[in-house]
């Protein structure tokens, strides 16, 4: 596949520009700009987003920018001031005008593409959109990377999407860090917790109370903590082609070693921008031309080499086992039988470990959703959605609670108050030097209690803290919530003071936050009878 503009033939595959059957040789930023233009015919482009999107970790100021588009309008015959092709919009950016020549079936044919939107968590600023109108919201929760915009460049994707849509509201979103919403540096890539906060951004900026999450892959994780944590505001989970731990262990013995996972990263790194993994994710499709460009493009709007990276050393560490019997919302687990990227038996482990999920096998080795029998895919989703009608309202929910003994009152803390504010702290009781908090987030009630600990060091005040993630009542820990109190409570009466302690629970929730832990050798707890690994807190990000 091929685009023809005038005298010139561009093959977006290959990363070639032709006048007649001449080559005309480009640097790969020239190549880059043309490429984009080309995807965006008769769309503005500002010159953030143009930097943003092709260079995202390269500093690009306006003057280099402008002499980019220069050297691309003199290669191809243009002016500023009869622009056949690039048009210049003062103090705006750039829109290349639609001249080209594409084929039919051509990735970047004309696809009707959904209003993007955004919405804010934090300072970060998160694309999303919304299709649909039907009687059930649901939230498509894509793995990886991901481009909302080109999600309806593919024609079996938006096929796919269309039919979601169909009987749903469909939300669509991309992370902090990919597509088009907001690019961060490679060490603030977003957590679990903060992927879930994003979420609940989208959910309030579209008015959706509650939803069914539909995570895919890398996003069956977040789905499922998101479930786990807000079942008040989920509606049902619905999980493809996903898993519950990304690292082969003792008791795990389906996902890859860290040597070959690091293999892979390093093959990902050198082959990123082409390609990658689509022989894997895509069998079906995998020689064909036009969705190998498609995934080639796909892959290198959605992140950078560094950010792909960076997100999947993130990914490795991921581990949501602990939490698999706290989901209380219906789930449905599908799962292709000869998946090539997880197995089936992964599948299976989400499925047995969820209280009465539902798993069902589907035929076929695509990694993808909507490569493939997409119609096996839709079909139980839609009878998932027309079960939902009467869900009754969730007593339980993952909470991760904080006991901190201090040897004065917290309350007397000059900025006690302030810290559990910004951490989003739900005290539970503060009284003879001793707080007990809940939190949302794991993450965030680790760095209230690094946070706590500080404060009171200055003062010379003696502290220590213990945390521990598990189920408890809504909206106050209760009776069913004694046991993952008493657990927080005992890991702080061994902790040394002036230390935290975390159960491996919140260790593995904490994954790609920067916090880092080494195991106890001296703290022991047992529970039912079997000795329970304790973390102590050694680093926490700059």
């Amino acid at each position: 596949m091929s685009i023809r503009f005038s005298k010139f033939e561009f093959d977006p595959l290959e990363k070639r520009l032709f006048k007649g059957r001449q080559e005309i040789p480009l640097p790969p930023k020239l190549l880059d700009l043309l490429d984009l233009f080309l995807q965006n015919q008769n769309r503005l482009l500002t010159r953030e987003q143009i930097t943003s999107i092709l260079w995202p970790d390269t500093f690009v100021d306006d003057h280099a920018l402008s002499v980019l588009v220069a050297e691309l309008r003199k290669i191809l015959g243009d002016t500023p001031k009869e622009s056949r092709f690039i048009e210049t919009r003062p103090r705006r950016g750039y829109r290349f005008l639609n001249t080209q020549q594409m084929t039919r079936n051509s990735p970047y044919a004309s696809i009707e593409t959904p209003e993007t939107h955004y919405a804010t968590s934090g300072d970060v600023n998160i694309a999303y959109q919304v299709v649909g109108t039907g009687p059930i919201d649901i939230v498509f929760v894509m793995g990886w990377v991901s481009h909302l915009e080109y999600f309806w460049r593919e024609p079996h994707f938006a096929k796919f999407l269309q039919r979601l849509s169909s009987f749903s509201r469909l939300i669509l979103f991309d992370k902090r860090g990919t597509g088009l919403s907001d690019r961060v540096p490679l060490h603030e890539l977003p957590t679990l917790e903060q992927r879930m906060e994003d979420l609940r951004a989208v959910m309030q900026a579209v008015g959706s109370e509650r939803a069914v999450l539909f995570g895919v892959s890398e996003g069956g994780p977040m789905a499922t903590l998101f479930s786990a944590t807000y079942p008040d505001k989920t509606l049902g989970l619905i999980m493809f082609g996903s898993y519950a731990r990304r690292l082969r262990d003792h008791d795990y013995p389906w996902g890859p070693t860290k040597e070959e996972r690091d293999r892979s990263i390093e093959e990902m790194g050198h082959q990123w921008g082409g390609p990658f993994g689509i022989e894997e994710r895509a069998p079906t499709l995998a020689s064909d031309p036009e969705f190998r460009s498609w995934w080639a493009t796909y892959l290198r709007m959605g992140a950078s080499p560094g950010s792909a990276v960076a997100l999947t050393r993130m990914n490795a560490d991921i581990d949501v086992r602990p939490i698999l019997p706290g989901v209380r919302v219906p789930t449905l687990v599908l799962h292709r039988k000869d998946d090539r990227c997880l197995l089936l038996a992964e599948g299976k482990y989400l499925a047995d470990r969820i209280p009465n999920a539902r798993f069902v096998m589907l035929s076929g080795a695509d990694h993808l959703p909507f490569v493939g029998d997409q119609e096996s895919v839709l079909h139980p989703i839609e009878a998932f959605l027309g079960s939902l009608k009467k869900v009754p309202e969730m007593e339980l929910a993952l909470v991760t609670l904080l006991c901190v003994e201090s040897s004065h009152p917290v309350s007397d803390l000059p900025d006690g108050s302030a810290i559990l504010d910004r951490f989003r702290a739900r005290q539970l009781g503060n009284s003879q030097g001793t707080l007990y908090a809940a939190f949302d987030g794991p993450a965030r009630a680790v760095q209230c209690a690094e946070a706590l600990l500080e404060s009171a060091s200055k003062l010379g005040w003696q502290m220590r803290s213990g945390l521990h993630t598990g189920e408890c009542e809504i909206p106050d820990p209760g009776p069913l919530g004694a046991t993952t109190l008493d657990f927080a409570a005992r890991l702080m009466e061994l902790t040394h003071i002036r230390a935290i302690s975390v159960s491996r629970v919140v260790r593995d929730l904490v994954a790609g936050s920067g916090l880092v832990f080494q195991e106890s050798t001296r703290i022991k707890i047992t529970q039912h009878g079997r000795r329970m690994p304790v973390f102590e807190l050694t680093k926490h990000p700059e």
